[in-house]
């Protein structure tokens, strides 16, 4: 997918209407089951998860910044900078998924091709690390001694689209690769369960009209496909809602 701003609505309308579930991070995946019989507006809460910590000031200015363009605030609502992206993705970063450790990591180390998958010698955390410090190291050569997160609109937006059409290249790490993870992570956590750090308000759900993590669909299932008004809620619950 080639960067050019991204129409924001169409691209991740598009997008959730392509697939059928959303992503929930495997590391906090948990049995959420209720008790029989159900009782309306009564729910087990899952467990709260504390929002772990990874990058430093300057790396969380710079993910902000690059998240923030990839998906904007414009007029059909907030952007991931408003949905907190940046606080799932630093999250997920100080967990297992930013160390890799449920996939091979060993060598050899090729070049993949589409479909394979992440390719990295790096572990997730690590191709940020590497990635961000290039790139503001980049920054400050080319434009004035200003990191990324100091640039203008224009500026990142040039940069960004030079990462995603292979033309950059960065120091020590696959620019490309990089813009790829982060691109795949923002939609994550744009459109995770709040319960995760992302989402925030449930913006991304909202945008899309996704009712959320309800107990069932039974009264709309001869909705013919028209959109079902129902405001979101999150594994959390929502105001109002107990612990049974």
């Amino acid at each position: 997918m080639a960067f050019d701003g991204l129409k924001r609505r169409q691209f991740l309308s598009g997008m959730m209407a392509a697939t059928t579930a959303l992503y929930v991070p495997s590391a906090l995946a948990q049995s959420t089951t209720g008790k029989v019989p159900w009782t309306p507006s009564r729910a087990d809460l899952p467990p709260s998860y504390p929002l772990l910590r990874f990058f430093t000031e300057q790396e969380r200015r710079c993910v902000d910044a690059i998240v923030a363009r990839l998906i904007p605030s414009d007029e059909s609502g907030p952007g991931a900078r408003e949905a907190g992206v940046v606080d799932f993705i630093d999250s997920q970063m100080a967990g297992f998924y930013g160390r890799g450790e449920r996939w091979y990591m060993q060598g050899p180390f090729e070049e993949g091709f589409d479909g394979q998958g992440y390719q990295s010698e790096h572990p997730p955390a690590g191709l940020y690390r590497a990635a961000l410090e290039a790139i503001d190291a980049h920054c400050r050569d080319a434009y004035g001694n200003r990191s990324f997160a100091d640039l203008s609109e224009d500026e990142q937006d040039e940069i960004l689209k030079r990462m995603d059409d292979g033309e950059l290249e960065l120091d020590g790490v696959s620019a490309q690769a990089f813009f790829d993870l982060i691109l795949d992570n923002a939609i994550e956590g744009f459109f995770c369960d709040p319960i995760y750090g992302g989402n925030r308000d449930m913006v991304g759900w909202k945008l899309v009209g996704f009712p959320g993590a309800r107990y069932d669909y039974r009264d709309f299932l001869d909705h013919n496909g028209a959109r079902i008004e129902l405001e979101p809620v999150s594994l959390k619950g929502r105001p109002g809602w107990n612990p049974a």
